[in-house]
């Protein structure tokens, strides 16, 4: 595969009121700080400079959404074509009438909760439990503590790849477990959520439960990319996991944690190479030691260093 080359990419992509970045760094916009560039990286302005720039763009050209990269792992050959991060115009929060919260997909989870407890709006607060922005909640049915999206949605406002826009309804995501069957082309911009009402402060100590447990039973101060696999039908991945040997086991400076077998730690310095590796190593010792196959819960983009 040849070497990205951004400087070239660009030259055949449309003009944009927002920002395109050739060979744009991407580790530091992950939570493993781990990765190669974007051979282009697009920041649009807002659904309009989205739209446009969708519509415009060669169909040959690859295009990748990314959010605050919590549960996202770039290959350390980086990414081909263009890689989309949404900002600040699709960041705004806002409480409707009805216990209803409306969000743009760059907001984060924990925000979006906060807003509804400060509304007394109950429902959300699970999205508290959650290290990502609303994209990725779309995206991937997005759960922690007993709720999911899907138990909330109302709607979804996405751009495809020729630029048209869609309202999607909570059927249309075709929602199951940490999974949506929406058109992989779709980029989300903007949710509608339904809550109940409900009391402040039940709400807020609800929440304080939340953090007080992640900070009790996951590594969240460290360089990791959340959960790693999907829980098994009748399982939980970090018991297979710990039964199968890993605890604290590593491939260089990339380890399994011990406060939570599900979570893949970089100690500084692991390659991505090293922490894929360390997964799949998990994977085949669960398969040879419970007869399970685990799936990947982290979203996996780019191409191997070796293979430039």
């Amino acid at each position: 595969m040849a070497k990205l080359d951004g400087d070239t990419l660009l030259k055949r992509l449309p003009t944009v009121r927002g920002r395109l970045e050739a060979n744009a760094p991407l580790a530091d916009l992950t939570w493993f700080r781990v990765g190669g560039p974007a051979e282009v990286l697009f920041a649009p302005a807002d659904e309009d400079d989205l739209a446009a720039f969708l519509s415009a763009t060669p169909k040959d050209v690859p295009v990748y959404v990314i959010g605050v990269g919590s549960n996202l792992l770039v290959r350390d050959g980086g990414v081909p074509g263009v890689v989309i991060r949404l900002g600040r115009g699709f960041a705004d929060v806002t409480v409707e009438e009805g216990h209803r919260v409306r969000a743009g997909t760059a907001a984060l989870d924990v925000r979006v909760a906060r807003t509804a407890a400060e509304a007394g709006i109950d429902a959300l607060t699970f999205l508290r439990g959650i290290p990502g922005t609303i994209g990725g909640a779309l995206r991937m049915n997005g759960g922690a503590y007993g709720g999911e999206t899907r138990d909330i949605l109302v709607e979804a406002r996405a751009v495809d790849r020729s630029g048209t826009r869609h309202v999607l309804s909570n059927a249309d995501m075709h929602y199951s477990y940490r999974h949506s069957g929406a058109a992989d082309d779709l980029v989300f911009t903007e949710a509608l959520f339904q809550g109940k009402p409900g009391g402040k402060a039940a709400i807020q100590a609800a929440m304080d439960k939340i953090t007080e447990s992640r900070e009790a039973t996951q590594p969240i101060k460290s360089r990791t990319g959340g959960s790693t696999f999907k829980n098994p039908p009748g399982h939980k991945s970090w018991q297979l996991i710990d039964k199968a040997g890993l605890r604290g086991f590593a491939i260089g400076p990339a380890r399994i944690s011990d406060l939570h077998c599900n979570f893949l730690i970089n100690e500084g310095g692991a390659t991505a190479a090293q922490i894929e590796e360390l997964g799949e190593t998990a994977r085949a010792r669960v398969l040879e030691t419970s007869g399970v196959t685990l799936e990947w819960e982290i979203k996996r983009i780019g191409i191997p260093a070796e293979a430039h």
